[in-house]
């Protein structure tokens, strides 16, 4: 089928691309280089081994310096154990299976460690993720095959052969504490046969509506549902939220939060809680034990020894397929046990749950999500949720070549063109004031948002003004390219000026009253490090570190707080804005804050894009434009 043979191709070049840049980074350079990239933990120390699924060894490691250093070693990745003392020879594969703070397991591909583990300094090198677009590639062409056989209707619906479908006879559900909007898509969802649409602008509750509806549907069908989303971050916060809803949830994978609430949820904990397990520690414990003794014949032993060896490695072989099939069984209860599955889109073809079919599918954040990562949760179900935002955060594409060619769109905003009838949109937000919300309403939701009554007016103190655009024209704040990133040192310093005035007026105001939670966010990350400098730096604001956080736009997706600064960085005489021209990124920058907005950027340079130049028109009649030249003398 050509959509899919498309979309293969997109993906080809997209991995391509994803492999080179992986080599740049890796290729020719040492450990501490690859560490720095967050590539690598080194050094680390073995802090227990296991015997594991298919007779593999479980090594649990610890990273002992450099604490700090965020990196991408998560669960399912591959990765590899090496040794600095001959790191080409000395290294053996693995998937890494358990991540927590500065633990994380590896289960390598051999039943026992190498001797060289004893020998130099240790790590865990990130090897290039192959499986997962392996996974992607396999779903896509099941997705294929899927569609040309009539049980593909709904590859068929999403592909835009045909419509949906929905039962008009379904008597309404109510749901106390949803709005009017909220319930309609919940009952969107509950109607439909292959496919509803939650469009969720930001703070319209759509995480609140999505459990309800989970909730509702669990009640209905009586069925076992899938719920993913492309971050680890979303599955958590769904997982938790719909656990506190009484529901049994069953975390697959490895949440990014270490908390106890969530790791309750997972396999593994409720493995070790399962009555079978006593069985299995004992088995495991046996097979360990016969293979210290064989291991005991190391070197120069006779025909005699070499046979005693072989039966002890038999024995403990043995002892492990019978382990393997306990835990199979454990695995398989709890599965048939849970009502609701959550895992990342790739996670939802773990091998625990590779072979589960389900009646309905929930992607959360399909705005995030690129679409051949969809497919490999789509081929498992006969009905699909799709919930997001399209007008916020793309996925993240590393080929230029391949998101221009459309991998950039998503199946969220393929889908909400093709049928408008499954789409619901969530129009109350709860989190900003109007004037805040205003903008990005006229801009990208057709001036559909309202705000509920309880935040319209919200502000910081009673004769604030909730927005401003704060422009730096003319004051010589220009930019500097550093390496792929651009910084604007003047402005930095201008908008901690301009923060303190705001704090000192605050106080005089409110005097002993709760300090507001503010975020100071840019686009470029050059620009952030400067900002955390600027912070760092600020005595007046140290008694109030904990309260204010500073990072990319990126990061806060999703997040609010009382207030909120944008450092828009770009300056310059050739009105070049780079990736500003994102405005989906936008978007989300100006709907994080709660009762103030305050954007400080250049308007020469900014306006050169029709959307910054309606948003300087729109702050200037809220009468919310202000000169930075009004700020200098401070």
């Amino acid at each position: 089928m050509s959509y899919f043979n498309s979309l293969l191709e997109l993906l080809r070049q997209e991995r391509e691309e994803d492999k080179q840049s992986w080599l740049r980074l890796t290729a020719s350079s040492s450990a501490a280089e690859r560490r720095a990239n967050g590539l690598t933990w080194y050094p680390v120390a073995i802090r227990g081994t296991e015997m594991s699924r298919g007779d593999y060894l479980t090594v649990e490691v610890e990273r002992t310096t450099h604490q700090d250093i965020t990196h991408q070693l998560r669960f399912g990745v591959s990765a590899v154990l090496f040794s600095n003392h001959d790191p080409l020879e000395d290294r053996v594969e693995g998937t890494v299976t358990f991540q927590g703070g500065n633990r994380l397991k590896l289960t390598l591909r051999t039943d026992e460690l190498p001797e060289w583990a004893d020998n130099g300094k240790l790590g865990i090198d990130l090897l290039f993720d192959d499986n997962s677009y392996d996974e992607m590639q396999q779903a896509l062409k099941q997705a294929a095959a899927l569609a040309e056989k009539p049980e593909g209707h709904l590859a068929k619906i999403l592909t835009g052969e045909r419509k949906p479908t929905f039962d008009t006879e379904m008597p309404p559900a109510t749901i106390p504490g949803l709005n009017t909007v909220q319930q309609e898509a919940v009952n969107k969802i509950l109607s439909a046969n292959e496919l509803a649409i939650v469009h969720g602008p930001p703070g319209t509750g759509k995480t609140t509506t999505l459990v309800q509806a989970i909730k509702a549907l669990i009640k209905k069908d009586q069925q076992k549902i899938l719920v993913v989303a492309p971050s680890n971050t979303a599955v958590d916060l769904l997982s938790e939220k719909l656990s506190d809803e009484g529901l049994n949830v069953l975390r697959v994978g490895n949440p990014a939060r270490v908390s106890e609430r969530l790791s309750s949820l997972t396999l593994d904990s409720k493995m070790s809680e399962h009555a079978s397990m006593k069985e299995v520690k004992r088995l495991k414990k046996q097979a360990s034990e016969f293979k210290n003794m064989a291991h005991k014949y190391k070197r120069n032993f006779g025909k005699a020894e070499r046979e005693q060896r072989k039966a002890l490695f038999d024995e403990a072989h043995k002892i492990m397929k019978e382990v393997d099939k306990t835990e199979q069984y454990i695995t398989d209860d709890l599965i048939a046990k849970a009502q609701v599955i959550t895992a990342t889109l790739v996670g939802a073809n773990h091998y625990t749950v590779r072979n589960v079919r389900y009646h309905t599918l929930v992607i959360d954040e399909a705005g995030q999500a690129l679409e051949p990562a969809c497919w490999i949760p789509i081929i498992k179900a006969q009905k699909v949720v799709l919930a997001g935002d399209h007008c916020q955060l793309p996925p993240t594409i590393k080929s230029t070549d391949a998101a221009r060619q459309g991998l950039n769109n998503t199946l969220l905003e393929k889908s909400v063109a093709l049928h408008p009838e499954a789409v619901v949109l969530l129009e109350e937000q709860y989190r900003m004031n109007e004037m805040i919300m205003g903008y990005a309403s006229s801009v990208f939701y057709d001036n559909k948002l309202k705000a509920h009554h309880t935040v319209a007016a919200r502000r910081l103190f009673a004769d604030d003004m909730p927005l401003a655009f704060v422009d730096t024209a003319g004051c010589g704040f220009d930019e500097k390219a550093e390496g792929t990133s651009t910084s604007n040192p003047e402005e930095a310093s201008f908008l901690f000026r301009h923060l303190l005035q705001l704090v000192s007026t605050l106080k005089a105001q409110q005097g002993d009253g709760p300090f507001p939670e503010i975020a100071i966010i840019s686009p470029y990350k050059q620009q952030v490090y400067l900002l955390q400098e600027q912070l760092q730096h600020a005595a007046e604001l140290q008694p109030h570190a904990a309260s204010i956080s500073v990072n990319t736009i990126d990061s806060f997706q999703g997040q609010e707080r009382d207030v909120v600064y944008i450092s828009m960085t770009r300056s310059n005489a050739d009105n070049n804005i780079g990736f500003l021209s994102d405005i989906r990124r936008m978007n989300v920058a100006m709907t994080r804050a709660r009762k103030k907005l305050v954007v400080v950027g250049d308007s020469a340079t900014l306006s050169q894009l029709p959307f910054y130049a309606g948003f300087i028109a729109y702050a200037e009649a809220q009468n919310a434009y202000q000169s930075a030249w009004e700020f200098m003398d401070l």
